[in-house]
């Protein structure tokens, strides 16, 4: 097959759907696929342009078989909704002559747009009609109702219009694509038929990601002592997650010596939880940048728990990315999730982890102090064997392989049966 893909977020990027995005393009281009990406520099979760690329405006390169295009953007050093907007809105603009070039050359079986932003569809969308090609939107957050919910956007007129486009991208799709049957019943509550929405998991490499022993964490690179009971929280530190709960929490278990909070990543909301720890003259919490992946397995081998917290208002609107490596691990997580979304179902129906209320202190609190004094293994032996099952990164891209198929496979033959 002819693959483009179009997004704002690709590989060399660590975190979040660029991730996801840049190893489903090269496990397709393994399969000899030809793959094509248009997407922008890279820049996340940093929020600026990666060193590499910095000065750089279009340029092409092949990554891992994948041709690679990508463009320019702004980024704002302090993230905020208008800002994003303008920053999301740039990238729209930038892509445009790629999508003008790519109406007169080759043409595709496919074009995949991945969300968000949500309105990037729009070009594919064009060029799916234009040309006669298979359209798949692929939702990894509904980005219209977590602005409306987390208060990001309040203007209606301004959301009814964003939700009526997000409609016309759905119906005007060969196929949905999401990654949890929750995200795909609110896909189903806007009016869009379940049979055309298709469960498209993140997934998990487990033999990149898997259990270490202690020793082999980055306890000691980090400076910690070996006693330290650590509470690991690593990923995007953004507006979804509501993690000034962590404050406060580190705030009541200050006097406990053999406790400290590690904050390991990047986002728009480092800087003012890094202003809060230090107004608060906590010495029990630690930041870290990012790390590399090579040392993903080592980084959560440090941890004792993890944190994987989210807003209330962001129930079954995002699923956290970083649970996939966590599981794999073998890690125990502390989860807030509010009862029947997918995370929390995913969590209690399996016995993986410590569920709490979302944005309360006080279940946090509890949530880690049950977990200090518990003996996690059957926690840990459930992640591991959980993500064995189904996050497999090949059984997970296999069966993605075969939906595209199925999909282009109907085109032609809906073209072959007009010609005869």
């Amino acid at each position: 097959m002819r693959i483009l893909i179009y997004g704002i977020n690709y590989a060399p990027e660590l975190t979040g759907i660029g991730k996801y995005t840049g190893e489903m393009a090269a496990w397709l281009a393994r399969q000899n696929h030809e793959v094509e990406v248009i997407t922008a520099l890279p820049y996340y979760p940093e929020w600026q342009i990666h060193e590499k690329y910095k000065g750089k405006w279009w340029m092409t390169e092949v990554v891992e078989g994948v041709k690679i295009h990508r463009c320019p953007l702004y980024v704002p050093a302090k993230v905020n909704s208008i800002k994003r907007i303008v920053h999301e809105f740039s990238f729209l603009g930038s892509i445009f002559p790629l999508f003008l070039r790519s109406l007169f050359s080759k043409k595709f079986d496919l074009i995949i747009s991945v969300s968000p932003p949500f309105h990037l569809g729009i070009l594919p969308m064009l060029y799916a009609k234009l040309r006669g090609t298979k359209f798949i939107s692929h939702i990894q957050d509904l980005q219209v109702d977590a602005a409306r919910d987390l208060k990001m956007i309040k203007n209606k007129f301004a959301l009814d219009m964003m939700f009526k486009l997000e409609k016309n991208l759905f119906e005007n799709s060969s196929a949905v694509s999401t990654i949890s049957t929750g995200m795909k019943s609110k896909i189903v509550a806007k009016g869009i038929p379940s049979s055309k929405i298709i469960l498209f998991p993140n997934w998990v490499d487990q033999d990149m990601v898997r259990p270490l022993p202690r020793e082999q964490s980055l306890i000691a690179e980090f400076g910690l002592s070996e006693d330290s009971k650590v509470i690991l929280y690593s990923g995007n530190l953004g507006e979804k997650q509501g993690l000034e709960v962590i404050i406060e929490v580190a705030k009541a278990l200050q006097s406990r010596k053999d406790v400290v909070f590690v904050i390991v990543g990047s986002g728009g909301g480092k800087a003012n939880l890094m202003k809060l720890a230090n107004d608060a003259n906590l010495n029990n919490i630690r930041f870290f940048p990012l790390q590399p992946y090579n040392k993903l397995s080592a980084l959560l081998a440090t941890a004792d728990v993890h944190l994987v917290l989210q807003k209330k208002s962001a129930s079954d609107l995002v699923m956290p990315s970083k649970l996939t490596a966590i599981l794999a691990s073998g890690g125990c997580p502390i989860v807030s999730a509010v009862p029947g979304t997918t995370l929390y179902d995913v969590i209690s129906d399996h016995d993986l982890g410590i569920l709490i209320e979302p944005e309360s202190p006080d279940a946090l609190l509890q949530g880690i102090q049950r977990a200090l004094a518990s003996d996690l293994s059957h926690y840990r032996n459930n992640a591991r064997k959980y993500s064995e099952l189904y996050l497999s990164k090949e059984n997970i891209l296999r069966q993605w392989e075969a939906t595209l198929f199925d999909i282009v496979q109907t085109k032609k033959e809906f073209v072959s049966n007009l010609t005869h």
